[in-house]
């Protein structure tokens, strides 16, 4: 005895609706990976060349009611910006956020800046560097 078959030629019917809208959705999906990829690299480009100022922690000392902290910032000649720095105590809590300016003509400028504290902190963060 032999099992029929339930499939229909496809050269006499055409493809199956399933195969269609498996085409379809690959072409959708790859359209859509291929935007997304071009998005990402636009605001990727964005942020890496629109960015005229930036700043590194290097190194910090602690004091009762205070916090020495060691910025390195590079930024474009004649760009005028600010880095934010920021001090946490041993429980977390925000004891300490200053804004340091930076301008003249000197890419690359090397500074201790001194950011008074409410409490004794035990950390320093850069939050980040802006343009004004």
């Amino acid at each position: 005895m032999s099992t029929a078959s339930t499939q229909t030629p496809e050269s006499r019917y055409g493809r199956s609706s399933d195969e269609q809208a498996d085409r379809t959705l690959k072409v959708v999906g790859a359209v859509l990976g291929a935007v997304l990829l071009a998005v990402i690299g636009w605001f990727g480009y964005h942020y890496v060349a629109q960015n005229e100022i930036s700043g590194e922690l290097i190194g910090f000392e602690l004091a009762e009611d205070s916090v020495q902290v060691h910025l390195e910032v590079r930024k474009d000649a004649g760009a005028v910006g600010y880095c934010t720095v920021r001090s946490q105590a041993e429980d977390g809590d925000e004891v300490g956020r200053a804004d340091f300016r930076f301008d003249g003509d000197s890419t690359r400028i090397d500074r201790v800046v001194t950011l008074r504290t409410k409490a004794a902190g035990t950390t320093a963060e850069l939050l980040g560097c802006h343009t004004s």
